[in-house]
């Protein structure tokens, strides 16, 4: 099916192609400057570290449903051996993995249109032999910045939105008046569904299939803000099923290609949803760097938000 003009029109207003120079790789995260981390910096009185990540492990959120993308098979190599009689032991271990199989960043040639990636470069530079040529995921070396959690679930008095439930812009700038924070250039937004309580039951499937998300009305919403990258609680980041039928990861296309804008997925905020209600702020300073994997479109992160 092609992409509607409703995408088209969209795009063209939140393409940053060009933006940094026709040689950058890391699209928006170039809004994390200094002066940001400074004021991220800032923001910390307490000290409280919150992890945001969930644990990799063989039985993880991946079911099956994006074929490939699996769970962590972690094996040990060896344990507890000794190199000579009665001298120090080591153990030691290996893990195969799909990169986006947890809580991850997604890198910018994640996703292509119309042949294209981030900065109009030609999409088949993504190869299985050289992986990703240009932003792979190791371009985002150091993802330190102003944090803010936008509870939307919060905001609307439920533990967790509805499948299917369509975040938008007014959703967002509810959750701000709520939280009584401005998002601002540099930020990296973390936009909670409540949609984690499913996996963090154990209830994997219903974590899995239909599910809440981002509608496609929100990229020029964050664009607009010069957000600097933006994560989630759910699988899929956008709502799902699709909210325009037949129109499969629309937002993705927004963000990564037009913007060059990074998201994470799968991103357990119920902790920090706690903590910000009862300190009542919801900025933080955000340390969310992805494991360097050269080439790679997508890579682990383990968030640590400092209140």
């Amino acid at each position: 099916m092609p992409l509607p003009p409703e995408f088209h029109a969209i795009a063209k207003r939140v393409n940053n192609w060009g933006r940094w120079g026709e040689r950058d790789e890391v699209g928006t995260l170039n809004l994390i400057t200094d002066a940001v981390v400074r004021e991220a910096a800032a923001t910390v009185l307490t000290g409280r570290r919150v992890p945001l990540a969930v644990p990799l492990r063989q039985r993880g959120i991946q079911t099956g449903l994006i074929p490939g993308r699996v769970n962590p098979l972690h094996t040990m190599l060896s344990v507890n051996q000794q190199y000579a009689p009665e001298s120090v032991a080591t153990s030691d271990d290996a893990v195969t993995m799909g990169l986006q199989a947890g809580t991850h960043w997604d890198a910018l040639p994640h996703v292509s249109h119309g042949g294209r990636i981030y900065n109009g470069r030609p999409a088949d530079s993504v190869t299985a032999q050289t992986r990703a040529a240009y932003s792979g995921i190791e371009k985002a070396r150091h993802v330190v910045s102003r944090g803010v959690l936008l509870d939307v679930a919060r905001t609307r008095s439920v533990d967790r939105l509805e499948p299917g439930h369509a975040v938008t812009p007014e959703d967002l700038e509810a959750a701000e008046a709520m939280g009584a924070v401005a998002v601002g250039p540099g930020d990296i937004v973390l936009v909670r569904t409540g949609h984690m309580q499913h996996y963090l039951a154990g209830d994997r499937r219903a974590y899995g299939n239909s599910s809440p998300g981002l509608s496609i009305r929100t990229p020029e919403w964050f664009h607009a803000r010069d957000v600097a990258a933006v994560a989630d609680d759910t699988l899929c980041f956008e709502v799902f099923p699709p909210e325009i039928e037949g129109l499969w990861l629309p937002v993705h296309a927004l963000h990564l290609v037009e913007m060059g804008m990074m998201q994470g997925q799968n991103w357990n905020l119920e902790e920090l949803s706690a903590a910000c209600a009862e300190e009542q702020r919801y900025a933080f300073l955000l340390t969310a760097t992805p494991e360097p994997f050269e080439g790679g479109v997508g890579a682990p992160v383990a968030p640590v938000a400092v209140l």
